[in-house]
């Protein structure tokens, strides 16, 4: 681990770094793309995420139904841990864990949690401010020690010194924004028959819903609300090295009601992107960042956008399940909108796609790289908070140094095209729970 440690940190930081009192968004059209190559430490890919939730085993398989990700790993009673219930589901290369507690009162001194990170009293914290909701985004990278010193030395608050798990895995972490931390794994020697982490076991059976699969591959995009975007991109940016990838104003993605600011942070290869959201104020409405804000109780993961490899198969199958066991989704646009989608991207959809889309309420967005299909499901919890996104990406097709043909980070950008009709369906939802409680208070 050393000499990567010393590899990581002798890279040097190209990105030019303000402070937040100069922060200042220049908008989509003014905004230069510049890829610097700033990464403080070697990252590889999204790893997991890991969600925090009262009841584990049923969250886990809502999720599991829901996305078509079978439950492949357990950590609980029945492996010897006695002091949280974690359980894995896995799509290819996407990872999600949910974790609850035991009861202290049923936990020994000398009991061990397999995540070591994890504590019982932070959890009934978070729980009661947040609900459901993201406690961790991990992410792989070459040397968690040494990207542990390299994020402090550069400022990052730390969490969670370096702690070897097991089988050469290496855990660390630091605060990231909120209650919500970055985690960096690593491992020795990996192997290709490496479960997930040590202490994990394998879960058999039909419990274990192994046959679903909707075709979601992996994470692309794992999106924060903060209160005030320049202090916390600047504090991201200044520990990890990451670049700014994109950028958009209210007056980009606002509607005549509401709106936001945001940007897009991204790793050297550009493959772990983490746009933040902050709300603008003076709207009609209250912008659906505060709302957000305000029901979680601070800055906190709005949503995880999935990469599917057909987004037309994963929406059947996910809109079969929508009100048995799986996620609503957000209403769909109205049918102006997709008259006027062939005009848009009739050179990349045929129109056979393009009646799918509205068949199935899919959005399409592109930019000058390439195209983006997107749709987003309502909250998942009983919050207004936290939700989800399935994407395609199509176009930006590249060949690395060893042949390998992949596609580009960030292709066909991050919906600005959408933003108005997902923040008018955003807030149609929300009038009608207004309604509802206006309605409520009214019997009352």
């Amino acid at each position: 681990m050393g000499k990567q440690q010393s590899e990581a940190e002798t890279q040097t930081t190209t990105s030019s770094n303000t402070s937040p009192a100069t922060f200042k968004l220049v908008g989509f059209n003014n905004f230069i793309r510049t890829n610097p190559n700033s990464d403080h430490f070697i990252v590889k890919r999204f790893h997991h995420i890991e969600f925090w939730c009262g009841d584990a085993t049923n969250t886990c398989r809502r999720f599991s139904w829901g996305l078509g990700m079978p439950i492949i790993a357990k950590s609980d009673l029945s492996t010897g841990n006695s002091v949280h219930a974690s359980y894995l589901i896995r799509s290819a290369h996407l990872n999600f864990v949910f974790t609850a507690p035991y009861s202290p009162s049923t936990t020994t001194s000398s009991a061990s949690a397999t995540i070591p990170t994890f504590s019982a009293p932070t959890f009934h914290l978070f729980a009661a401010k947040h609900g459901l909701g993201v406690r961790a985004i991990a992410i792989e990278v070459a040397d968690a020690e040494a990207a542990f010193v390299a994020s402090v030395a550069h400022g990052a608050r730390a969490c969670s010194g370096p702690v070897q798990l097991g089988d050469g895995v290496w855990l660390a972490e630091v605060e990231l924004y909120g209650d919500v931390v970055l985690r960096f794994v690593s491992f020795d020697s990996p192997k290709e028959d490496g479960l997930f982490l040590p202490g994990f076991e394998v879960v058999d059976g039909a419990a274990s819903f192994r046959d679903l699969d909707y075709g979601i591959r992996r994470i692309d995009h794992a999106v924060g609300n903060v209160p005030e975007l320049g202090p916390v991109v600047e504090y991201i940016k200044g520990f990890t090295g990451f670049h700014e990838f994109a950028e958009f104003t209210a007056e980009d993605v606002g509607t005549l009601e509401s709106g936001l600011n945001s940007v897009v942070l991204a790793n050297n290869d550009e493959m772990v992107l983490l746009p933040l959201n902050e709300p603008v104020y003076g709207t009609k409405r209250k912008s659906q960042i505060q709302t957000y804000l305000e029901h979680n109780e601070g800055a906190g993961v709005q949503h995880l956008a999935l990469v599917s490899e057909d987004i037309f198969r994963t929406l059947r199958e996910m809109r079969k399940r929508s009100c048995i066991g799986g996620f609503e989704f957000m209403p769909t646009p109205p049918p102006t909108y997709y008259k006027n989608l062939k005009n848009r991207v009739g050179d990349v959809l045929s129109d056979e796609q393009i009646k799918e889309c509205e068949e199935l309420g899919i959005l399409v967005d592109k930019d000058d790289q390439g195209t983006l299909l997107q749709i987003f499901t309502k909250p998942v919890g009983d919050r207004p908070t936290i939700f989800i996104e399935i994407i395609q990406r199509v176009g930006c097709m590249l060949k690395n140094d060893a042949g390998q043909i992949y596609q580009k980070g960030g292709c066909g950008g991050f919906g600005k095209g959408n933003f108005s009709e997902l923040f008018k369906s955003i807030e149609e939802y929300e009038k009608t729970l207004e309604a509802k409680q206006i309605t409520g208070s009214a019997a009352a």
